[in-house]
C-alpha cells in the first residue's frame, strides 16, 4: 500500500492567504487523504531574513491584497470580513509563540489537533470578528474560550521562553525550505517526491503534485 501524501503548511495568523489555505486544507475533502502538519511561524521574521518587504507597503499592492483576499475567500467559502482589521497588519509574535507553546504542551498528533483548533479560533477572531488578538488580554480570552482558563494560563507561561525558541526554530526552518512569504507548502507525494509551493493560487499545482483529484467547482475552477 502506497504511503499517504504528506503536506506541511507554514502559517502566521496575520496572513489572510495563510488563513484561507489553512481553512481549505482543514475542511476541503480534496485533502482528506493527506497527512497534514501545521507549523506556526513569524511572517515578519521570514520576510526580514529574505530581504522581502511587506506587500502593504508597496504602492497599489496594498489595495490589491484586499481585493484578492476577499476574492479567494469567496471562491472557497472561507469566512472573512469585508473590511480588514483596523491597523492591519499587526505584530503577531505573542500569538505565534502561544501557538508554539500549545505544540510543546501537547506533543505528537495531539499537538496538531490542538493547534488546528487554536488556529481556527484565532483566525476567525481576527479575520471574521476583527478582535484584537495581537493584544495579550484578547489572545488569552480567545484561548480561554477555546481550551479553558487554566490551559490558557499554561500556554502563556510556556510561550515566553520555550514558545519563543520554537517559533524562531520554525521560522528558520521555513526559510531553509525556501519560504519568503505565506502560505508556504512543502508537499511529498506517495512516490516520495517532495516539492514546494507558495500562495493560495498555486494550490492547483499542489494537488497535481500530490496526485489528488480536485473538483471542477467552486474555487478549484480558478486554479490550474
Amino acid at each position: 500500500m502506497a504511503p499517504r501524501p504528506k503536506l506541511t503548511l507554514y502559517i502566521d495568523t496575520v496572513s489572510p492567504f495563510a488563513y484561507i489555505a489553512y481553512h481549505v486544507l482543514r475542511n476541503d475533502p480534496v485533502f482528506k487523504e493527506c497527512e497534514i502538519t501545521y507549523i506556526p511561524v513569524f511572517l515578519g521574521g521570514i520576510m526580514k531574513a529574505c530581504n522581502n518587504v511587506p506587500p502593504i507597503s508597496i504602492k497599489n499592492k496594498d489595495a490589491w491584497i484586499n481585493v484578492e483576499r476577499k476574492r479567494w475567500a469567496r471562491l472557497f467559502n472561507v469566512p472573512m470580513a469585508d473590511e480588514a482589521p483596523e491597523g492591519f497588519p499587526h505584530l503577531t509574535l505573542t500569538i505565534m509563540r502561544a501557538l508554539c507553546a500549545l505544540i510543546i504542551l501537547h506533543p505528537g498528533d495531539e499537538g496538531q489537533d490542538v493547534l488546528a483548533k487554536a488556529l481556527e479560533a484565532l483566525c476567525r477572531a481576527y479575520w471574521v470578528d476583527k478582535r484584537k488578538t495581537f493584544e495579550r488580554d484578547v489572545l488569552v480570552e480567545v484561548l480561554a474560550e477555546t481550551f479553558g482558563g487554566e490551559e490558557a494560563e499554561k500556554v502563556m507561561a510556556t510561550a515566553g521562553q520555550e514558545g519563543k525558541a520554537l517559533l524562531a526554530k520554525n521560522s528558520e526552518q521555513a526559510v531553509t525550505e525556501g519560504a519568503f512569504g505565506l502560505p508556504y507548502f512543502v508537499a511529498t507525494n506517495s512516490q516520495g517526491e517532495t516539492d514546494r509551493f507558495w500562495g493560495v493560487d498555486h494550490m492547483g499545482l499542489l494537488t497535481m503534485h500530490l496526485g489528488l483529484k480536485k473538483p471542477a467547482t467552486g474555487g478549484w475552477r480558478a486554479l490550474l
